[in-house]
């Protein structure tokens, strides 16, 4: 069974069992694929469980956003109900990845590709997100991925310099007022 069969197949098992809070958020997630799938236009043929997995994820990202900007509003009755719908999408994702996880294969991209700093981040996230894609969030992703560019960059700087970290000049030209 697909994906996108199990949700729907939920779906018509919250109906039965009278559970409001699901067969809401299992409606909102099923539009949402239906949406893609137009937006696709795949109308007759069925999104890959891959595409619906994206899908949801999208949705998970978005009550999350929602989570936060409810906080920073100091709603909390809406954050609760927030939360409480995170736990329908979030139980259809595959298990997520721990930060030692990213971390490690963070270190691999960066070996991989040859980054030497800050700079070539984009070059380490091409090669990364397809590995952690559906199982890490891509801002943890991203965070990690800042640390250990600025890690690696601090490693070489001290191997260049020593404890010494070169001060830059000021070398302009003085102004003759004539």
């Amino acid at each position: 069974m697909n994906l996108k069969e199990r949700i729907k197949e939920d779906m018509v098992n919250a109906l039965r069992n009278k559970s409001k809070l699901e067969l809401s958020v299992l409606r909102m997630v099923q539009s949402a694929i239906k949406n893609k799938e137009i937006e696709l236009r795949k109308g007759e043929e069925a999104l890959g469980d891959e595409e619906v997995a994206a899908v949801v994820s999208s949705e998970i990202k978005k009550r999350k956003e929602a989570i936060e900007h409810y906080t920073k509003a100091h709603r909390q009755d809406l954050v609760d109900s927030e939360k409480a719908e995170l736990d329908v999408p979030t139980s259809y994702m595959p298990e997520q990845m721990g930060e030692d996880e990213i971390r490690e294969l963070v270190k691999k991209a960066i070996e991989e590709v040859g980054a030497q700093g800050p700079s070539d981040m984009g070059k380490v996230m091409k090669s990364l997100m397809p590995q952690v894609k559906g199982k890490a969030d891509g801002a943890t992703a991203n965070r990690i991925v800042t640390e250990e560019l600025s890690e690696q960059m601090t490693r070489i700087r001290s191997s260049l310099f020593g404890n010494y970290i070169p001060q830059p000049t000021l070398n302009t030209p003085s102004l003759v007022l004539a």
